[in-house]
């Protein structure tokens, strides 16, 4: 009888798990074939494919989780799916959109303009370009702060994070990172920004009090070289115990103590693993293989890759309903 409520605790936060998999749909931007794949989260299957813009990339959900918006980056505009009626319809125009974000309270989207070396300040309501803020040379990763004060944008070939100030849509820190930054990921406390390096093979863990790096991480895999182990999208759970980092050519996603940035395990997905995800639950991780054409589930609890689902091509990230 003393182990009966361990028992049904433990059923019960299974059979959870189980339910938040099975509610859930993700979304995944294929590059090359110009298209978002809907996958059912209980099947692991594709249930429907949805024609996009030319070249969609960045990703992100509203806050009310009834629209996803996407970068079409040769098309030259942010694009919206209502997420019931699968219906796609242009935002705003923008010259090259590689990523965005949202703000907390949903009203701006926030995207790298490429080609031009700008991030550009959409009014989602307006459907127009409020501002746009100069930045270094070849903009990427976007990273808006949980209490929206911040946005963090990462240049590849300036090498740096540029803090912007969303009061005064001013630059307040230009932050040196490792070659070739791709991502800038918040944590959900706001106390640290990660940013990964390519060319540079790490992840540089940013102070948001300070705005100064205060560790790098490096990665070894057994049997391959430095030059194949590219860190490019990075997952952290809400709880910060442990992060998930993208190694593209490597074919695997690191698994980090987010507490003392030791890396923990590294699991084998598809090929040139790119963009990854946690679903709100933090129960599973999703990385999209540009190479494999495919999206790898893996379960959170077990660090174990759970189904690779075949997409469109060149599937490049992803986004979760709940």
């Amino acid at each position: 009888m003393k182990h009966r409520p361990i028992f049904l605790l433990s059923f019960a936060v299974v059979g959870l798990s189980a339910l938040a998999a099975r509610a859930e749909t993700i979304y995944v931007t294929n590059e090359k074939s110009n298209t978002v794949s809907v996958i059912d989260g209980q099947s692991l299957e594709v249930t429907k494919t949805v024609d996009v813009g030319q070249r969609p990339r960045g990703l992100v959900m509203s806050r009310d989780n009834k629209t996803l918006y996407i970068c079409a980056s040769d098309s030259d505009e942010i694009e919206a799916i209502d997420l019931d009626s699968l219906a796609v319809s242009s935002v705003v125009g923008t010259p090259d959109p590689e990523r965005i974000d949202i703000s907390p309270d949903g009203k701006f989207l926030f995207a790298s303009n490429e080609n031009d070396n700008l991030v550009s300040i959409i009014d989602l309501a307006a459907h127009t370009v409020t501002d746009t803020v100069p930045v270094g040379v070849e903009p990427e990763g976007m990273g808006v702060s949980p209490d929206g004060k911040l946005v963090v944008n990462t240049s590849e070939t300036t090498n740096m994070a540029h803090v912007i100030d969303l009061g005064s849509h001013k630059i307040v820190a230009n932050i040196l990172v490792d070659p070739r930054p791709r991502v800038a990921v918040w944590t959900r406390d706001g106390a640290q920004v990660w940013v990964s390096s390519e060319i540079g093979g790490t992840v540089s863990v940013i102070d948001a009090a300070t705005l100064a790096v205060i560790k790098k991480i490096s990665f070894a895999v057994e049997g391959l070289t430095a030059e194949q182990i590219q860190p490019e999208g990075i997952a952290i759970t809400p709880d910060r115990k442990l992060a998930f980092v993208a190694l593209g050519p490597a074919n695997r996603v690191a698994v980090v103590d987010a507490q003392t940035y030791e890396v923990k395990d590294y699991i084998l997905v598809g090929q040139r693993v790119w963009g990854i995800t946690l679903n709100p639950s933090a129960t599973r991780l999703y990385a999209a293989n540009g190479l494999s054409n495919d999206v790898t589930a893996i379960d959170v609890s077990t660090l174990e890759a759970i189904k690779s689902v075949p997409v469109g091509e060149e599937p490049w990230g992803s986004a979760v309903r709940p």
